[in-house]
């Protein structure tokens, strides 16, 4: 006799329908941070009730969506070279960072809307620390500050990438100017 699970498992069509919710979510929201659930739930081809019996709320949705952004992101940085100097190394990891921060900036505003800071923290955690790796290294390289603590770094490196992708968005800062801006602002604050 085997015990039972902890948690039922979902039928098969449960877990199709969670995943076009979550695909919609990703697709709407990366365009416009404040489609509403009713678009979503259109856009995934399932009603209203649907989407709430899978997620309960919109913050619930957006941070689905989130997530998995973050986790195809993450697989998409996990493959950039860090190899070598610490300084190229930043320059690749910042152009991959940047080109997922623009292609996911809406979304990210639709979510910092809705869920707390700390949330959105632990959210971005797996880039953050190996942002953080490489800093440390840098610094043990010699090549970058030491004056200011990783943590600080790191999260201005955050800001300066997130802050690009809103300056786009506003019509500030031309897209095709973004990637380079973002590196050398990025480099100028952490070298050495």
């Amino acid at each position: 006799m085997t015990a039972p699970s902890a948690r039922p498992r979902r039928r098969a069509d449960a877990e199709r329908n969670i995943a076009r919710i979550v695909s919609a979510a990703r697709t709407l929201l990366s365009s416009d941070p404040n489609a509403s659930t009713d678009d979503i739930a259109r856009a995934a081809g399932v009603g209203r009730m649907t989407l709430y019996g899978h997620f309960r709320t919109r913050a619930d949705l957006v941070e689905a969506a989130l997530t998995d952004a973050l986790r195809d992101g993450d697989e998409v940085l996990a493959a950039v070279d860090l190899t070598g100097d610490a300084r190229a190394a930043m320059g690749r990891l910042l152009a991959s960072s940047w080109r997922l921060a623009a292609e996911s900036g809406s979304l990210l505003a639709a979510a910092e809307g809705v869920l707390p800071a700390g949330r959105m923290r632990e959210l971005h955690d797996p880039p953050a620390r190996r942002m953080a790796d490489l800093v440390r290294r840098g610094r043990e390289e010699g090549v970058m500050r030491t004056d200011l603590s990783e943590a600080w770094l790191v999260s201005v490196v955050h800001y300066i990438v997130h802050g690009a992708a809103n300056e786009v968005r506003a019509g500030r800062l031309a897209a095709e100017d973004a990637a380079d801006t973002v590196t050398k602002s990025v480099l100028s604050v952490l070298t050495a």
